[in-house]
C-alpha cells in the first residue's frame, strides 16, 4: 500500500480498530478515516453509501461488529444476527461501488462447526452445526465473509478476509455481563483482590481448550494481509498457543495477585469442548505472531488499571 492513500478503519473505538490504527501509525500510514457510531450507523444503508461517495477511501478495514461473550449472544441473537447482518453488508456493498481498491473484512473462529476437526482449517467452514451459544453471531459473519469471497471471484476485487483466534488486549470490554473470557476474568479477579474475596467462581468445567491471540499480534497481521494478499480464501490469524480455562484463569489469577482460590460451576455452559486454529496459510506468507501469553496478559491487565474506575 502507499502510506500516502487514504484508509478507513470501521470500528476504530473497538479494541481491533484501535490496535490496527496503533499499527498503521506505527508503519507510517496518516491518512486515515474514521467515524464513531454516532456519527455513521453502519446499519444504514443510505448513511453508509454517502458517506462511500464523499470519502472514497482506496483502502478499508471492517472491524466493527456488534460483539460479547456467551451470555450477551445467548439474550440477543436477533440483535446479534440482524446488526452484524448490515453492517457486513452495507459497508463491503458500498465499498464495491465507490471504488474501494482493497477491503479487509474481519470475521471470528466462531464460524466453524463445533465439532469440527482440530486445529481449524480454513476448509472446515459449512461442513457441520454451529456452537449454538454463538450462532447468531457465527451466521452473520460467515455471510459476511462469503459476500467478500464473491465479490473477488465475481467482480475482482480485491477484497479479503480473515479470521481471527480468541482475542485479547487494550480497549477490550471489561462489562462484568457481556464481555468475553480473558477481559471478564481480569475484571473478576482484580475485584476478588481489592474486595479480599476468598473464593472467584468460573463458568463451566474449566476443561474447554482456547487459543488466545494479542490484538496488536492481529493488528500487524491485518496490515501485512492488506500489503501483500489479495485471494479470496479467507485466512485464520491465531497465535497456536493453546490453554485450557483452568489454566488461563490461574494464569490470570496470578497476573492480577489474587491469592484466593478459583473454583469451577459446572451448571454453567462450556460451549465448544476444544478450538484452536491452523494458521499454517498465512504462516507461509510470512506472518506469525509474536506476544506470548503470559506477556500479553501482563499487558492487558496494564491497560485494564489504566483504563478503569475501579483502584
Amino acid at each position: 500500500m502507499n502510506q500516502s492513500e487514504k484508509i478507513y478503519v470501521a470500528g476504530h473505538r473497538g479494541m481491533v480498530g484501535s490496535a490496527i490504527i496503533r499499527e498503521l501509525r506505527k508503519q507510517g500510514y496518516q491518512n486515515i478515516v474514521f467515524r464513531s457510531s454516532q456519527e455513521l450507523d453502519l446499519s444504514q444503508q443510505t448513511k453508509v453509501e454517502q458517506f462511500f461517495k464523499e470519502e472514497r477511501p482506496a483502502s478499508v478495514v471492517l472491524a466493527a461488529a456488534k460483539v460479547g461473550g456467551i451470555l450477551a449472544n445467548s439474550e440477543q441473537p436477533t440483535e446479534f444476527l440482524y446488526q452484524n447482518l448490515m453492517i457486513a453488508s452495507n459497508v463491503i456493498h458500498a465499498a464495491a461501488t465507490a471504488g474501494v481498491e482493497k477491503l479487509l473484512f474481519l470475521g471470528s473462529s466462531c464460524i466453524y462447526p463445533k465439532f469440527a476437526a482440530q486445529p481449524l482449517q480454513e476448509e472446515s467452514l459449512l461442513t457441520g452445526a454451529l456452537e449454538p451459544t454463538n450462532e447468531a453471531y457465527a451466521i452473520a459473519k460467515i455471510a459476511g465473509l462469503k459476500l467478500t469471497e464473491y465479490y473477488n471471484r465475481q467482480h475482482g476485487k480485491k477484497f479479503i478476509s480473515a479470521m481471527p483466534s480468541n482475542l485479547y488486549g487494550p480497549e477490550d470490554n471489561y462489562h462484568p455481563d457481556h464481555s468475553h473470557v480473558i477481559p471478564g476474568l481480569i475484571r473478576r479477579f482484580h475485584e476478588a483482590k481489592i474486595n479480599n474475596a476468598p473464593v472467584v467462581k468460573v463458568w463451566g468445567t474449566g476443561t474447554p481448550l482456547r487459543e488466545f491471540l494479542y490484538v496488536d499480534d492481529l493488528a500487524e497481521a491485518c496490515v501485512f494481509l492488506l500489503g501483500s494478499y489479495q485471494g479470496a480464501q479467507f485466512l485464520n490469524v491465531g497465535s497456536g498457543q493453546e490453554v485450557t480455562i483452568q489454566n488461563l484463569a490461574q494464569l490470570i489469577a496470578k497476573t492480577v495477585g489474587f491469592s484466593g482460590s478459583v473454583q469451577f460451576d459446572a451448571s454453567k455452559p462450556d460451549g465448544t469442548p476444544r478450538k484452536v486454529m491452523d494458521s499454517s496459510k498465512i504462516q507461509q506468507l510470512g506472518w506469525k505472531s509474536k506476544t506470548s501469553l503470559d506477556e500479553g496478559l501482563k499487558k492487558a491487565y496494564e491497560s485494564f488499571l489504566q483504563k478503569s474506575k475501579v483502584s
